[in-house]
């Protein structure tokens, strides 16, 4: 035991979520595809931003067993503010940030922004 008692170690808990690194405009057509056979999902997030970093972290814990297999594209906006431009164009969605786009058969199918993110279902996706 030591000078302050018995400390636990914190569990690490397993992630769930594979991040796919968004960093090309020629990857929204390969989203496009992947969409008419399954949910893709696009988090669109800024480093810079508080809220952000808030939200991409509890968005992370949604993330479960049953989950684990979306298809979730990463989006540094900071590094590809012409990817996000063409986000909005492709899939008419206003642009946001924290925001994630969920396309299914070639259209935005759900769209949140900020906080809205962390309550999104995920199991209706899979």
């Amino acid at each position: 035991m030591g000078l302050f008692g018995n400390k636990k170690k914190k569990e690490v808990q397993p992630s769930f979520l594979t991040w796919i690194p968004l960093t090309s405009k020629a990857q929204l057509e390969e989203i496009k595809t992947q969409s008419k056979t399954e949910a893709v999902f696009i988090f669109k997030h800024s480093t810079r931003c508080g809220i952000s970093s808030m939200v991409i972290k509890q968005f992370e814990k949604l993330f479960t067993e049953e989950t684990k297999n979306l298809k979730v594209y990463y989006l540094d906006l900071l590094n590809y503010r012409d990817i996000s431009d063409e986000i909005g164009y492709a899939f008419q969605v206003m642009h946001q940030s924290p925001q994630l786009v969920v396309v299914r058969n070639e259209v935005s199918v759900h769209n949140a922004s900020h906080y809205d993110i962390t309550q999104t279902n995920l199991t209706r996706f899979v």
